[in-house]
């Protein structure tokens, strides 16, 4: 690994686009996809190597709270909530760069509502909720959502 790539070294203000990402597929997984262990360790191990998109499959879970892991399989689950807990504490860990929650959505609505009141409440400010403006042809820049974290669903 070169250590000169360890700093940013390109024009942050393009838009979110025109980058490639560097992006964790199954983050919750540790083991095997098929019938692993799902742990929160998964997310953090991604973010402090500089993940900027991280995957969260969730279903519904019991007592209406939602859990990620990978359905029709035997892959134990972990609590949305707990895994949002941790995306706050070391989202922004190895870079200030905005981060990127894919959501494989496979809940009920009802869910879906307790998934948005976690989001929310947990990341607060660092959640982006501005609307696109209509007027632009590109998304904002890296350098423009410094600190934020976007949803893709």
């Amino acid at each position: 690994f070169d250590p000169e790539h360890k700093k940013v070294c390109q024009d942050m203000k393009q838009p979110l686009s025109h980058y490639f990402i560097n992006s964790s597929h199954n983050t919750y997984l540790i083991e095997d996809q098929f019938r692993g262990p799902s742990d929160i360790t998964g997310y953090i191990r991604a973010l402090k190597m500089g993940c900027r998109s991280v995957e969260l499959d969730v279903w519904d879970g019991p007592d209406n709270e939602p859990v990620i892991y990978t359905g029709h399989t035997m892959t134990s689950q972990i609590v949305f909530r707990s895994v949002i807990d941790i995306i706050n504490k070391y989202a922004f860990f190895a870079s200030e760069y905005p981060l990127i929650l894919c959501l494989e959505n496979h809940c009920s609505i009802k869910q879906q509502k307790v998934m948005v009141q976690h989001m929310k409440k947990i990341l607060g400010d660092k959640l982006h909720t501005q609307s696109p403006n209509i007027e632009e042809s590109y998304l904002p820049s890296p350098e423009s959502l410094k600190g934020k974290i976007l949803v893709k669903a």
